[in-house]
């Protein structure tokens, strides 16, 4: 059972973010949300994410990535919220 107040996203960050720890920024972050799910560099120089949890956190977490870490330029922030469906465990690194 899916319980209320929880929301997914799936989002797609551009610019200037492989290569400049947003990966691991981007866990640390997640983490200390306490938010579910991945982050992996895609083949276009763009990031995609994952991300399960509280509505609010979630909010949140959409914030911090209109803006990444230092060191990484966030030229667009695409995303969708989806299904939410308790897949993951935890956040991690794709490949």
């Amino acid at each position: 059972m899916v319980e209320r107040g929880n929301r997914a996203i799936s989002a797609k960050v551009r610019g200037i973010v492989q290569g400049v720890g947003f990966r691991y920024s981007t866990i640390y972050q997640a983490k200390h949300l306490n938010l579910n799910g991945y982050v992996r560099n895609l083949a276009d120089g763009s990031v995609e994410v994952i991300a399960e949890g509280k509505k609010e956190k979630i909010e949140n977490f959409l914030l911090w990535l209109k803006k990444g870490p230092p060191g990484a330029y966030v030229q667009k922030l695409d995303y969708r919220y989806i299904p939410y469906k308790d897949l993951y465990r935890g956040f991690s690194i794709e490949y």
